[in-house]
């Protein structure tokens, strides 16, 4: 029998048992609505999306797979469902400044409203206005102003020949205009007549002269005083016939919105407008067919753009608040955007161009992100905070481009009223906390999800009506109650924790639909425990190559582990290693060298820059633990290094402190340790073993190298103690164990561990600061004396 204390096979894991379940399969239980041990959480979540106040804005924090996206969703959802749908919002033409295009919000629903009415609108006055200028009332009065016009301006130049005739001149044509010509003998004068007169009487018809043209640049301007009050008269009449045309189905619509003073105030703007360019809307009826006339066909499409509504927001459909999620936070898709047009080579834009972003669309309401997706577009960040800062969301583009553009717009900003959801883990929250001054103002609520909960009753009762709920939801066929044992005894090895559940749900699920498959494979009306095993089997199998091929490397003896003799100096240690889905456990050599000198403990790894800074730490407790132990009555002086062999890759973390530890006490001592038996754990400066992780991982991995060998039933492992409460081992080991063919050995303290490893006794200290003979620690006192000795006899000389 042996004297060390080991595990016996009924500590190595905690099964749950069929009869614990209260059910034969998942087809009796209620289906699960609520999510599983994240109270917390859910407490935070709850509180975060009832209080609106500024800066309230929620981060939830977790690992990918715990629920936290799904149950973000449908709590906002709920909760968005008892609101109110927000309003509706577009974009229209600014008639005083048409670079800053205005936004108009009305109530949910009424927004598309508003923009068929428009539609019609515009619609209705290109038909209407030309046709009022074609009638006959118009044409009478328009030809009663032009009939009195020529009369006016007959009348004046009738006046004027009369005047021009009595004075001896006459009226001619010509380029340059109206000639007033002189008349001598009843006929025009000839420009030789006007050199052959006498300088008294040339002198006498150019005063004449002067006088007659005066007269008709009095005539002339007469005749323009009379085309303007004619103009004036006809503007007055298409002006008349404008309002009247115009007014009233404007005057319909200004009734129609009178509860709403931005669409009033909108539509006097229209009417303004639409008069001052009647002339637009009459053109529209005139063919233009000339290819040299392309810019004014482009105007004539163009003019009633602007009295179009661009509805950005339409909540017609709408049950509620919106809850909006955004996969690909981009500047653009987050924020909205402002698109462009070539037109006969000129980019160009317009209010119609304005894009809404998904802060638009959640306006209101909630709006979900991914963080690590956000944190790679520097811009939405900024953009997002900018947004909630000012509490209104500007559109604007903020890449320039090289190619012209004929205008640039300025939209006008609108209110913003959100609730930000964030999704992320721990690391990126305490990042964001601790360097962005921002994000601790807007995001004040943090809901923490946990990875594991405790494995009790209520919720193991909970993880199986999660099981039949996923049945129903996903078509699959029901669980029996050992099949749900099995998930249950999966879900404590991922929390790694006797008294556990993993909340990596996602982990769980996909368990879920492959056992489903192999049941479905077996034909099986009913997934069994051997389709959960297969599973998880079958899923390990998939991505344990790597582990296969190392296991075939330390077969052959290419990677050097020693599982029968005792050397002196040399432990296999244990170390987990991590390929994205997979992690599994494997052994390594750990060499220990001692002599004389005073260079202390080398980390072979430190030196050559291949440990990390926690191993680092691991060793420099080393000197401690020999310090104290050893070194009171004379100084620690030895060298000594420290080496995993036929590492290649780095080492990180403390947990193979204590397996460096046991091959120093080896060397020193001249006493070979076991090296069928592995260690792990961490060790203090005291000698006390401290726990550390995958520890399940690290003792399936050396019992695969064991019994690929052959096991003799000395095989064994030892685990720092307060681990035992982590264990959820595999079935083969715990069948090996209970055949006596392995063993798992508790271990609390250093002393524990070496006699464990030796089969000597370590020995305690006496009075006189001495170990008693016969025990592996006062072969080491004596070896650190005797160093010490040597080492001052050396400095000596």
């Amino acid at each position: 029998m042996n004297k060390y204390k080991e595990l016996p096979a009924s500590e190595l894991a905690n099964r749950c048992q069929c009869e614990e379940l209260g059910f034969q399969t998942t087809a009796e239980l209620e289906p699960l609505d609520d999510i599983i041990g994240q109270e917390r959480a859910v407490s935070a979540m709850e509180f975060g999306l009832t209080i609106k106040r500024e800066g309230y804005n929620i981060f939830v924090a977790g690992l990918t797979g715990t629920g936290r996206s799904s149950y973000a969703r449908s709590i906002s959802k709920s909760i968005a469902s008892t609101e109110k749908a927000p309003d509706d919002w577009c974009y229209v033409y600014n008639f005083d400044n048409p670079d800053r295009p205005r936004a108009i919000n009305l109530p949910a629903g009424k927004g598309h409203i508003f923009v068929e009415d428009m539609d019609k609108l515009v619609k209705k006055l290109k038909l209407s206005i030309p046709k009022a200028f074609e009638g006959e009332e118009y044409e009478k009065q328009r030809r009663e102003i032009f009939e009195e016009f020529q009369n006016q301006s007959s009348d004046i130049m009738e006046a004027f020949n009369q005047y021009a005739n009595e004075q001896g001149f006459t009226l001619k044509r010509s380029e340059q205009g109206l000639l007033t010509i002189p008349i001598i003998d009843g006929k025009p004068m000839e420009e030789g007549d006007y050199v052959n007169l006498e300088s008294a009487k040339r002198k006498q018809l150019e005063e004449k002269t002067y006088t007659v043209q005066k007269k008709l640049m009095e005539t002339m301007k007469q005749i323009r005083e009379a085309e303007k009050k004619a103009r004036d008269k006809i503007e007055e009449l298409e002006a008349r016939i404008s309002l009247i045309t115009v007014e009233q189905p404007i005057q319909e619509l200004k009734e129609k919105y009178s509860s709403y003073d931005n669409v009033v105030e909108y539509l006097v703007a229209v009417q303004k407008d639409i008069i001052q360019n009647i002339e637009d809307f009459r053109k529209i009826e005139k063919s233009q067919g000339d290819d040299s006339e392309i810019f004014e066909k482009i105007n004539i499409k163009d003019f009633t753009l602007k009295y179009k509504v661009n509805l950005i927001i339409d909540n017609k459909d709408a049950k509620g608040a919106p809850v909006v999620e955004e996969p690909h936070p981009k500047y653009y898709n987050l924020l909205g955007r402002i698109e462009f047009e070539n037109k006969m080579g000129l980019v160009t834009t317009d209010f119609t161009k304005i894009k809404p972003g998904s802060i638009h669309l959640a306006n209101g309401g909630y709006l979900i992100i991914n963080m690590s997706d956000i944190a790679k577009s520097p811009e939405s960040w900024d953009g997002l905070k900018r947004a909630l800062k000012n509490k209104c969301i500007t559109i604007e583009n903020i890449y320039t481009s090289s190619v012209t553009i004929s205008s640039a717009l300025k939209p006008e900003p609108i209110p913003l009223d959100i609730k930000v959801i964030l999704l992320g883990n721990n690391y990126l929250y305490q990042m964001l906390y601790i360097y962005d001054d921002d994000f601790r103002k807007l995001f004040k609520i943090k809901a923490d999800f946990d990875m594991e909960m405790p494995s009790e009753p209520e919720n193991i009762n909970k993880y199986s009506r999660f099981v039949s709920s996923h049945c129903k939801e996903k078509n699959l066929r029901h669980f029996d109650c050992k099949a749900v044992a099995q998930v249950i005894n999966y879900s404590r090895r991922l929390a790694e924790h006797k008294h556990k559940l993993s909340t990596r749900f996602n982990d769980i699920v996909e368990i879920l639909y492959e056992a489903d498959a192999w049941a479905r494979i077996d034909s099986s009306d009913i997934v069994k425990d051997v389709h959960v095993k297969k599973a998880i089997e079958q899923k390990k199998y998939r991505s344990n190559k790597i582990e296969e091929k190392l296991q075939e490397l330390i077969d052959t003896g290419v990677i050097l582990i020693s599982t029968e003799e005792r050397v002196i100096g040399q432990v296999n240690g244990l170390s987990v290693m991590n390929i994205g889905d997979y992690a599994f456990g494997k052994p390594s050599r750990v060499t220990a060298t001692t002599f004389a000198g005073d260079k202390g403990i080398i980390n072979i790894e430190r030196e050559v820059e291949m440990s990390g800074s926690i191993h680092d730490k691991g060793v420099l407790i080393l000197s401690g633990y020999l310090g104290e132990k050893f070194a009171q009555e004379f100084p620690l002086s030895l060298s000594a290094n420290i080496c995993f062999e036929q590492l290649y890759d780095g080492v990180e973390g403390d947990s193979a402190s204590s397996t460096e530890l046991y091959a120093l006490l080896s060397s020193l001592a001249e006493v070979p340790i076991k090296q069928y038996i592995a260690v792990t754990g961490s060790v203090n400066q005291k000698g006390i073993i401290q726990p550390i992780g995958g520890v399940n991982e690290k003792i399936e991995g050396f019992y695969l190298t064991c019994k690929r060998r052959g096991l003799t039933g000395k095989e064994g492992v030892m685990i720092p103690h307060q681990n035992v409460v982590n264990l959820m081992l595999n079935d083969e080991v715990i069948e090996a164990v209970g055949k006596g063919l392995f063993h798992i050995y508790p271990v609390t303290t250093i002393e524990e561990g070496i006699e464990i490893l030796t089969d000597m006794p370590a020995g305690t200290i006496g009075e006189d600061g001495k170990y008693p003979e016969g025990t592996l620690y006062n072969l080491v006192q004596k070896k650190i004396e005797k160093y010490a000795r040597l080492m001052e006899e050396f400095d000596g000389e």
